[in-house]
């Protein structure tokens, strides 16, 4: 991990896009937790949005023995959910260093991966087939 902030551990830019494109690795959840707006206008391809206020709803249905990496815009409001969730006894928690205005990877525009209705099958990440 490229750093350990607050108590959280910290991927760049690199490490989230080795673990976006390792498939021994799907089964780490990636989670964008901005807003929808911010999400339609440019978001990494494959990854859900759960915007941060839906989070505290959604604590009890989270697997606690999950994995998970959240992004936001810069980092804060992602690094702030991952603290929530470790307080809350999830602890295989990472924040996305710098969040999307670090990203200079692919993007996709529009609603596709907004969760309405949470399940955790809506956090697993699936091969792509394209």
């Amino acid at each position: 991990m490229a750093a350990e902030i607050e108590g959280v551990s910290h991927l760049d830019r690199n490490e989230l896009a080795e673990l976006l494109d390792d498939p021994a690795k799907s089964d780490v959840c990636v989670v964008d937790v901005r807003e929808p707006e911010e999400f339609i206008s440019g978001h990494i391809p494959g990854v859900p949005l759960i915007p941060m206020g839906h989070i505290p709803e959604l604590v009890e249905h989270l697997d606690k023995s999950a994995e998970y990496v959240f992004i936001c815009r810069s980092g804060q409001r992602s690094l702030n959910v991952a603290k929530y969730l470790q307080m809350n006894g999830i602890e295989k928690v990472h924040n996305f260093l710098g969040g999307m205005l670090g990203w200079d990877g692919e993007l996709s525009y529009g609603p596709e991966g907004i969760v309405d209705e949470f399940s955790m099958d809506k956090l697993a990440r699936k091969p792509d087939n394209s």
